[in-house]
């Protein structure tokens, strides 16, 4: 067997010594010999035997901090938005004064805004259950806190303005509200077709990346100009849902989103292109023909 020592990656201390170790074991099952520290840079999948080191392997252990399962992240994330809209809607008591508590808006698009803003956490609790399949098991649990102060608070400012007593409807009425509503349903279509292009793409359990392209659905032939066309429709939906409500803090938080999945959209569209030779040229990372 092989004798691997395990070392703090900060102080190179030894931390144990493991001694015959079969050539055939995985990562993970060092890791389950090394207690649970988590290993970032060597993928649970390497085998040892096939890793650059000699009879003495010397792995690097770093302490993540606490971890926290993907599938929690998400559910965290996306029902509490879900959860304090509906408080807003509701006009439960000690938001808007006592003789609103409870009362419901006089306005179509109120009730509107409502059905969409909770079907799209819906949809998003769904995907990530049934959907989405996770490469990294696990995140930092500091991340949970700073993303749902983000997506909760955004949730709480625009319910706020959308379901207050003093609320008023878009500028041009009915027209605009339905042409919004039809931009986000299209978008959510498109997200959701997205995704399970890119499920598709890779069978379960394998980690074999692929170049997406689009498929018989309409709406995937926006990978024949862009990276990541489900940020590109993400973005459209909050554009539309922006546009329905005619509210400021919706406006701000498409935009504060849109800036996030461009960072995000961008460092995807450099990991393909430096993965893939025959990577389509004419694609951008978000935007087709701009960005």
């Amino acid at each position: 067997g092989k004798h691997v020592e395990i070392l703090d990656a900060k102080t190179r201390e030894k931390l144990c010594f493991l001694d015959k170790v079969e050539p055939h074991a995985t990562i993970a099952e060092i890791k389950n010999l090394f207690t649970k520290t988590q290993g970032k840079s060597l993928k649970d999948e390497d085998v040892l035997q096939k890793l650059p080191v000699g009879t003495t392997a010397t792995l690097y252990f770093r302490d993540l901090g606490a971890q926290i399962s993907w599938v929690t992240v998400f559910l965290t994330e996306y029902a509490g938005p879900l959860f304090i809209y509906l408080l807003f809607y509701f006009r439960v008591p000690f938001i808007y004064g006592h003789k609103y508590d409870f009362t419901s808006s006089r306005h179509t698009v109120v009730h509107l805004a409502c059905i969409c803003h909770s079907f799209h956490y819906v949809k998003r609790l769904l995907e990530t259950l049934f959907v989405h399949r996770f490469s990294h098991g696990t995140m930092p649990l500091r991340n949970i806190f700073k993303n749902c102060t983000y997506y909760w608070g955004f949730a709480a400012w625009m319910a706020y303005y959308i379901n207050h007593p003093l609320y008023t409807p878009p500028t041009y009425g009915a027209q605009q509200v339905k042409l919004a509503l039809a931009i986000f349903v299209i978008c959510q279509l498109g997200n959701f077709s997205i995704h399970m292009a890119l499920r598709d793409l890779r069978p379960a359990g394998s980690k074999t990346r692929k170049i997406p392209y689009p498929t018989k659905n309409p709406f995937t032939w926006l990978f024949l100009l862009v990276s990541c066309p489900n940020y590109t429709y993400e973005v459209g939906s909050w554009i539309g849902f922006a546009i329905m409500t005619q509210c400021l803090p919706v406006a701000l938080f498409s935009l504060v989103g849109f800036t996030q999945m461009t960072i995000w959209a961008k460092g995807k569209h450099r990991s393909y292109l430096k993965e893939f030779r025959d990577y389509p040229p004419l694609r951008m990372p978000i935007i087709p023909f701009l960005l």
